[in-house]
């Protein structure tokens, strides 16, 4: 067993936006391809602790070098009263010729990057005529900061970010990490949600929300809403909006604000297309500019394994990662002692 920590993995990943944004653009096209296996994920709930969860995501990417796996991650929203990060993951991988475990990889830097790296696909596959200047962040936590990374690598011109966290210290924390990193980009923070969604055509929610909260009436025509965190949306906005998936019969469950429109509407009629078929497209998609676009990704398992297949591939020969030779039983037969 390879066991690769938080370090190793930033080692392999930091500063590889490219090959990150390779690997998931990948995984989608597979998908939509049909080459994957991607059963529904197993939600881990607690009584009466409906705040707090552990998700289980199994998956197996298939063609060249196949690859299965599973995600374990857990969302404890309490933890950054603590100096803690919400999220926290372990992956494990899994061998295709005999199924034992090969690989185990801390996983939530993992998740972080896949799920920007795919926000930051979805804003470049679903452009516009009018090129983007700006975003509009609300939810300033780790994953609000990992997709204005990658953001800038795919729009180059994104020159301004406003920000909205109902904590002002943290959007405040926010903006100056913003202009340590990147001294060029100007930043604002909104005094609240509408000012934000109105302030440019590209929007990104990453939030911890566990209900709708938000309209998109405040929204420009012709905006795209990144909607990475899935409950903030109510299920008439959505129902109003153009609609791209990551995967139907995945996001419209599990109190998703898709899952309560499909409730609401009584069909799925109205998801218009999915990122795999945009991106397999012979045509570039345009997103209207009289209505809003909503990008809901519920976040495919095969994200996670594209990546974490990546990670192994680069850190073995670069001598990273602790081997366990014992991890699994020795053979029947072997010889002891």
């Amino acid at each position: 067993m390879l066991i690769l920590g938080s370090g190793e993995v930033h080692q392999v990943l930091d500063g590889a936006e490219a090959e990150v944004l390779a690997a998931v653009r990948r995984a989608y096209l597979l998908h939509d391809r049909g080459r994957t296996a991607l059963p529904h994920s197993v939600f881990l709930r607690f009584p009466e602790d409906p705040r707090n969860r552990i998700i289980g995501l199994p998956a197996y990417l298939g063609e060249d070098a196949p690859v299965a796996g599973i995600k374990w991650i857990a969302s404890f929203p309490g933890n950054t009263a603590s100096g803690l990060e919400r999220a926290s993951a372990a992956m494990i991988l899994n061998s295709m010729a005999t199924g034992q475990p090969e690989t185990l990889l801390e996983g939530s830097v993992i998740s972080a990057r896949r799920t920007a790296a795919s926000a930051a696909l979805a804003a470049s596959a679903l452009g516009s005529s009018v090129p983007e200047t700006g975003v509009s962040l609300i939810g300033c936590g780790v994953i609000g900061f990992e997709i204005l990374a990658y953001l800038r690598a795919v729009l180059p011109g994104l020159a301004t970010v406003t920000l909205f966290d109902l904590d002002r210290s943290r959007a405040d924390a926010f903006a100056a990490r913003c202009q340590a990193r990147w001294p060029g980009l100007r930043t604002e923070v909104a005094g609240n949600a509408e000012g934000a969604l109105a302030a440019h055509r590209l929007v990104c929610l990453a939030t911890t929300a566990a209900a709708p909260h938000l309209t998109t009436d405040a929204c420009r025509p012709g905006t795209l809403v990144l909607h990475v965190s899935l409950r903030d949306l109510t299920p008439e906005s959505i129902l109003s909006a153009v609609n791209v998936v990551d995967d139907a019969d995945h996001v419209c469950r599990e109190s998703t604000s898709l899952h309560l429109a499909e409730q609401l509407s009584g069909s799925r009629d109205f998801i218009t297309t999915s990122i795999g078929s945009v991106l397999n497209a012979a045509e570039p998609f345009r997103r209207p500019g009289d209505r809003v676009t909503v990008f809901s990704p519920f976040g495919l398992g095969t994200l996670d394994l594209a990546l974490a297949d990546l990670v192994r591939r680069r850190a073995e020969p670069l001598g990273l990662g602790t081997w366990v030779p014992d991890f699994l039983p020795a053979p029947v037969g072997a010889a002891s002692g």
